[in-house]
């Protein structure tokens, strides 16, 4: 009688948390894109065209999550899980484009203090973020929440990443470094790629 009464609360409780969560989640996700990508054309800057491109895809995950939640919401969420895998391939060739020419063409990447200050945001935020669904995944045994906090951990890593380039670049004027570091990212976006498309982010 308990287990029943608890599953009947759940679908009470379990949204109104998943709501609280990946509303962050957006909001964030949408400051960090704007700011990661306004940063990336101003500073010419292929390590952050990295980030925010996978924080656009993040963007498109949580909003998934959320909506999958919502029974008002009538979608294929299989279809919106390739199209995400399909862009961040898509970003993942841009970034390995820009990045090579960029280091053949001797294009340097200037110092982005905006570009620091979100990857150092996005560092303190993105763990508390996935710490937060880890937990109420565990507690509803909901695997699609479970898999936006993988998701948040690896933004996290990637920011790291970023911000290592940009600070080296920052301190020691190492212009290919930025370059570099956008490299190192694109196993990062790839795999992420391959999650989507088998539909492990979001399902």
């Amino acid at each position: 009688m308990t287990s029943k009464k608890h599953d009947k609360d759940r679908p009470v409780t379990m949204p109104a948390a998943v709501v609280w969560l990946q509303g962050i989640t957006i909001v964030w996700m949408l400051v960090e894109t704007a700011v990661s990508l306004y940063s990336a054309q101003q500073a010419h800057s292929v390590a952050l065209l990295a980030f925010g491109s996978d924080s656009l895809v993040e963007l498109i995950s949580a909003t998934v999550v959320l909506l999958s939640f919502m029974p008002a919401f009538s979608f294929s969420k299989r279809r919106a899980e390739r199209w995400a895998g399909i862009l961040l391939f898509v970003l993942a060739a841009i970034v390995g484009f820009t990045a090579v020419a960029s280091l053949i063409g001797g294009v340097h990447a200037e110092t982005s203090c905006l570009g620091i200050g979100i990857t150092i945001a996005a560092l303190i935020i993105m763990p508390v973020l996935a710490w937060g669904k880890r937990k109420v995944a565990l507690l509803n045994n909901s695997r699609a929440l479970a898999a936006d906090a993988i998701q948040s951990a690896t933004c996290a890593y990637l920011a790291a990443l970023t911000l290592a380039g940009l600070t080296i670049n920052a301190v020691f004027h190492i212009h290919w470094i930025d370059s570099v570091a956008a490299l190192a990212a694109l196993p990062i976006l790839l795999i992420e790629g391959s999650r989507a498309m088998r539909g492990e982010n979001c399902c």
